[in-house]
């Protein structure tokens, strides 16, 4: 989409290795501090795929071509965790920057339009704001939880109004696992808004997941969860409204 539209797009990815030369222009505006600040380079790799998505390595894997809801999915297999890695590209149909930022920050709004968050909720971790999100997995599967920390900036892509938040697992978190519920210790995402918009995203469920479970989540879950977005984004003023906000 063209900035300064209505719309919104969304870029899914996963990002492993050095930083690539880019010729983007980026310019820090305002930043939401995390619980331990993240490396400004992890921004800037985030910020710059929006333009630049790198496909070295990857293969097509599936896509949803839907009127208000469109993404493809590649994948690449790593050898060490021998899990697949993932970048998708996607599209939400009328959802503005904004609105997109302020769905995605706010855990308890997210509690309300995702079916698969069981526990979700912000705490003080001996001194840093930490996130714990338990996630509901399809029967007979362990539900998988998470402990993790996140940040949020404002800025400006190529002199496009943008907002990048980035979140990773908190290995240093105290909290102690619960019986029947795995805890994910590998996990790191990033999102990236525009008026067009972008996101990145990886996690390690850890147990025996069979594939079949995996090639669902990314040829449904993904789009499932997109489209779930577009309507809790659509739905958002009617919410705030509700709370008097």
């Amino acid at each position: 989409m063209n900035p300064g539209t209505n719309n919104s797009s969304g870029i899914f990815a996963i990002f492993m290795g050095t930083l690539p030369e880019w010729d983007s222009e980026v310019e820090f505006i305002k930043t939401y501090r995390g619980p331990m600040g993240f490396d400004e380079a992890k921004f800037l790799e985030a910020a710059r795929e929006i333009d630049n998505v790198n496909l070295d390595g990857y293969e097509f894997f599936t896509e949803s071509l839907k009127e208000t809801v469109q993404c493809k999915i590649y994948r690449k297999y790593d050898e060490v965790s021998g899990l697949y890695e993932y970048k998708i590209t996607g599209l939400l149909e009328d959802v503005g920057l904004d609105v997109c930022k302020n769905v995605y920050m706010d855990l308890e709004y997210r509690k309300k339009w995702d079916g698969y968050v069981k526990e979700l909720y912000e705490f003080d971790d001996d001194g840093v704001k930490s996130i714990y999100w338990n996630v509901n997995y399809p029967w007979p599967m362990s539900n998988r939880d998470y402990v993790y920390t996140r940040e949020m900036r404002e800025m400006e892509i190529n002199s496009i109004p943008s907002v990048v938040v980035l979140a990773e697992s908190n290995s240093l978190s105290k909290i102690p696992e619960k019986s029947g519920v795995v805890r994910v210790k590998e996990f790191h995402q990033s999102l990236v808004i525009q008026s067009d918009a972008f996101m990145h995203y990886f996690d390690n469920p850890g147990g025996s997941i069979p594939t079949w479970l995996i090639n669902w989540a990314a040829k449904t879950g993904v789009p499932t969860f997109m489209n779930s977005m577009r309507d809790a984004c659509l739905g958002y003023e009617k919410y705030t409204s509700s709370k008097g906000t």
